[in-house]
C-alpha cells in the first residue's frame, strides 16, 4: 500500500511534465517569420539561415530534458534515437553537426536575449520578456 502511496504520485507527475508545451524563443528584435516547418528545417540543419537571411544558430537543450523530448516529438516529429540516427549520417559524411546542446530553460534565454542569431526552446512556463516566443506546441 505505501508503495502506491508513493509511486502513484511519481508516475502521474512524470507524465504532466513529459506533456508540457514548449515554445520556440528568438531574439526580440528577430523579424523572421516562422512556421513549424521553417524551425524543424533549422533544427535538422537544412537551413541555415532565418527567413531574413540572417544567419540562424539552433540551440538544442539536454536529451533527457522534457523540452527537449517534447520538442522532437511535436516540432521535428521524431523520436531522440531517430535524430541520434540522423545525426550520426550526417557527422560521419560531413555533412552537418548537430545544434549546439546547453543544460536548460535558463540557459536558453540567456543566450537567446543577447544573440540575435540564435534560436532555440523552453518550456512554456518558463517564458519570459527577454526573448520573443515565435511558436507553441
Amino acid at each position: 500500500m505505501l508503495l502506491k502511496k508513493i509511486l502513484l504520485p511519481l508516475l502521474l507527475l512524470s507524465c504532466y511534465s513529459v506533456n508540457a508545451e514548449v515554445v520556440v524563443v528568438v531574439h526580440p528584435g528577430n523579424n523572421s517569420s516562422f512556421d513549424q516547418s521553417e524551425i524543424s528545417k533549422l533544427f535538422l540543419g537544412k537551413a541555415k539561415s532565418f527567413s531574413d537571411g540572417n544567419q540562424a544558430v539552433p540551440l538544442n537543450q539536454e536529451e533527457a530534458s522534457a523540452a527537449r523530448q517534447e520538442f522532437d516529438a511535436n516540432v521535428l516529429s521524431k523520436s531522440g534515437s531517430q535524430l541520434k540516427a540522423y545525426w550520426s549520417k550526417l557527422i560521419f559524411t560531413g555533412k552537418g553537426s548537430p545544434p549546439k546542446e546547453v543544460s536548460n530553460d535558463a540557459e536558453v534565454i540567456d543566450l537567446v536575449s543577447k544573440n540575435p542569431s540564435m534560436i532555440g526552446y523552453i518550456n512554456a512556463a518558463s517564458a519570459t520578456d527577454s526573448v520573443k516566443s515565435v511558436g507553441k506546441f
